[in-house]
């Protein structure tokens, strides 16, 4: 599988997102995508389900040098001591002495962002987390943290997929050689029914969705992040890798309406 090289570390461009995964349900969606080959799986503290993780990684048995494992800090707890305690409780639920990649989940009004990344930094620092990095965040907060706080982040964690334009974001992203990290890539599953995905699906004998989810991969500089509990999704996805899209295909996708947004930040609790 392809990696991104960003800020240190190796992260697989196709992970499992795990949110709304819980309890054993969530374990054995884990273990099922480690057994298939993934070793890139994504949580966060909000998600609830890091103890799940934490055992199904346990229980895996594969190399910790093999794993790329991302948490999130809560936008609630954007100061040092807080962003601390949030850390060692992530930490703690993941059974690891340390994570691969740690993100401010939600950017927040109030935050001070160079606390909040001097505090990141010294985590880095410390061998705690070997990268850092942003989620939700806009081309305006983007240019805060890396241009004015010269934070090294890893990557911007954003909903992207066939259906939305997220092209300010990226040309920024690009230029400062940092990756974007897709979530909702499928767009919760909308892409399933988009009849010219489906079209370019039956002509590559594959699914609406797994042509998505190659357009997106094959993107330089992007990597995604399905949720996918059911083993056969999971295997899906990775299958997805094997298409090979061609121009034709690339550009009935450029052309579909791109203004369908799954998560809207404007009603997201980091804006309240």
């Amino acid at each position: 599988m392809d990696n991104l090289k960003t800020q240190g570390i190796s992260m697989p461009k196709l992970g499992l997102g795990t949110f709304r995964m819980q309890s054993d349900a969530c374990r054995a969606a884990v273990e099922s995508a480690l057994s298939l080959g993934y070793r890139h799986i994504d949580t966060a503290e909000m998600y609830a389900n890091e103890e799940a993780i934490g055992a199904a990684l346990a229980s895996a048995g594969v190399p910790r040098g093999e794993l790329h494992v991302t948490t999130k800090v809560w936008h609630e707890n954007l100061v040092p001591d807080a962003i601390r305690r949030a850390f060692d409780a992530s930490l703690n639920k993941l059974r690891l002495d340390h994570v691969d990649l740690y993100l401010v989940h939600w950017p927040s009004k109030a935050a001070n962002w160079g606390a909040v990344f001097e505090t990141l930094m010294k985590l880095k620092e410390e061998g705690r987390t070997r990268a850092i990095g942003v989620a939700n965040f806009t081309t305006e907060l983007l240019k805060i943290v890396v241009d004015d706080i010269k934070a090294p982040i890893a990557c911007n964690q954003i909903e992207y997929h066939a259906m939305l334009d997220q092209s300010k974001v990226s040309a920024y992203l690009a230029a400062k050689s940092i990756p974007l990290v897709a979530y909702c890539p499928l767009a919760q599953g909308r892409v399933a029914s988009d009849p010219v995905l489906g079209e370019i699906g039956a002509k590559h004998d594959v699914t609406a969705a797994q042509i998505a989810l190659k357009w997106l991969l094959d993107q330089n500089g992007v990597a995604a992040i399905p949720k996918a509990s059911r083993r056969e999704s999971q295997k899906a996805n990775l299958d997805a890798l094997k298409i090979t899209l061609d121009e034709a295909d690339r550009n009935k996708i450029a052309a579909l309406p791109k203004d369908r947004r799954c998560v809207n930040p404007v009603f997201a609790p980091a804006w309240d």
